[in-house]
């Protein structure tokens, strides 16, 4: 899932992460890989998020899926297959 500037604010502000900025030299491959999405990284690894489903009503959210570890002493990522994780972030909830 591809996040707008604003969502990866909203992402940021609820998950201890980082963005992988669109212009990185890591991002081609990235994308290659995993398709196109939003990478984060973490103290766990990379990740993306994937949207619930079914959809929450009157909220639009998402679950953190990682889907690759660090590994050699936290110098380089270990691409595993994408396991969902138990974070939400919530998107855009309506009032």
């Amino acid at each position: 899932m591809k996040l707008s500037s604003d969502h990866v604010e909203r992402t940021l502000s609820q998950y201890a992460a980082r963005v992988i900025p669109e212009n990185h030299p890591v991002t081609p491959q990235l994308h290659e890989m995993f398709g196109d999405h939003t990478f984060f990284v973490d103290q766990d690894g990379l990740s993306i998020l994937e949207p619930i489903d079914p959809p929450q009503r009157g909220t639009e959210a998402c679950k953190v899926v990682k889907l690759a570890d660090w590994a050699e002493g936290g110098n380089t990522l270990a691409p595993h297959d994408p396991e969902e994780t138990d974070v939400v972030i919530v998107l855009e909830t309506e009032h």
